[in-house]
């Protein structure tokens, strides 16, 4: 069994009409938590007017 340790976070980006493109928010996104440590596990959108959850997680 390892003793590794994990934290995780979900982040939600809102479907916007207006406000940049969506990829270039969640390159910005991931951006900005890549050097915090949290690396991307998963992406979810329920519905195409839906916000995108991404799942990260880092060590604890």
């Amino acid at each position: 069994m390892s003793d590794r340790r994990w934290q995780y976070k979900v982040v939600e980006i809102d479907i916007r009409m207006f406000g940049g493109k969506l990829s270039e928010r969640v390159q910005e996104e991931l951006d900005r938590l890549g050097p915090q440590g949290w690396e991307l596990v998963s992406v979810v959108q329920a519905a195409p007017a839906d916000a995108l959850r991404m799942f990260c997680k880092r060590e604890a």
